[in-house]
């Protein structure tokens, strides 16, 4: 079954954190799911400890983070969740991934941007903590915007014939079983109009094989008893996602993930990058 069991949610106090929170909670009521909560906090060192300063600010630090927790324990009780808490010290994203592989979780579940996410914006899609987690972690992540909610009644699913879309396409299939959900799935054909001009043979080709991508979806999906809709899209491909999930309403969008390959290859300026940030819905992305 494709439900998630172990469920590890990062926050930070911020608005984006809080609502992944709640969408959790969601799936757990869903799933009767064990549902973890972890907040980081940095680690102060002062080698000279002049005037204490270091005591000082990591006592603040602790403090900072325990209201953090009680903030999310305050929030449980009105989800009636039953939670576990962790408080833990390093960075972020390197606790967060640790925890996951230590606690054997299914899934983590992030904000699409943290709490100094809203003055980068326009830097970045997806604050950089999350980002992190994505390339790093060996656990299915799920991303959800600020004001969205998490569904599996419509499932977009985004192929692009790789071995990792093969472990997203299970996913999708699985859940889609799972919930009795309606299965999207759509292949993008991402070429300039430059390349479409000079050599339309070799785009017609590439048409073609996002075809046989679409295809082997749908022989897996109807091995499973779920019907498919199947897309061929031509266009940049994050635009041609995105569209067709709001279109169609879609409740989340699930893709596959690229390996450990660290955050600089995997996301930056990449088509999942672009899809977390300008998604209209949650997103999954599945390992391999």
């Amino acid at each position: 079954m494709g439900r998630y069991r172990k469920i590890l949610v990062a926050v930070d106090g911020s608005e984006s954190s809080r609502n992944a929170f709640r969408q959790a909670c969601a799936i757990g009521r869903l799933d009767k799911s064990w549902i973890t909560v972890i907040t980081s906090i940095p680690a102060y060192l002062d080698q000279y400890q002049l005037l204490n300063i270091r005591d000082k600010v990591n006592a603040a630090l602790r403090e900072e983070g325990e209201r953090v927790i009680e903030d999310i324990r305050r929030i449980a009780v009105e989800e009636d969740a039953f939670i576990r808490t962790i408080l833990d010290e390093g960075s972020p994203f390197t606790t967060i991934v640790d925890r996951a592989d230590e606690g054997n979780f299914d899934l983590i579940v992030m904000g699409r941007h943290g709490r100094k996410g809203v003055e980068r914006m326009e830097r970045a899609l997806v604050g950089s903590v999350t980002a992190r987690v994505i390339g790093n972690s060996q656990r299915d992540v799920l991303v959800i915007p600020q004001t969205s909610a998490i569904g599996w009644n419509t499932i977009l699913f985004a192929t692009d014939g790789s071995k990792h879309s093969a472990s997203a396409m299970e996913k999708a299939i699985d859940l889609a079983r799972s919930y009795d959900g309606k299965l999207i799935a759509v292949s993008v054909v991402d070429v300039t109009e430059e390349f479409l001009a000079q050599a339309p043979e070799a785009v017609e080709r590439l048409v073609e094989t996002a075809r046989g991508y679409l295809e082997d979806v749908k022989e897996r999906a109807a091995a499973a008893g779920i019907t498919v809709d199947i897309h061929v899209r031509e266009a940049e491909a994050h635009h041609a996602i995105t569209q067709l999930a709001v279109r169609n309403s879609a409740d989340v969008i699930i893709m596959g993930s690229h390996g450990r390959t660290g955050v600089r290859r995997l996301l930056m300026g990449s088509v999942t990058e672009k899809v977390i940030g300008y998604a209209p819905c949650p997103v999954l992305v599945v390992r391999t």
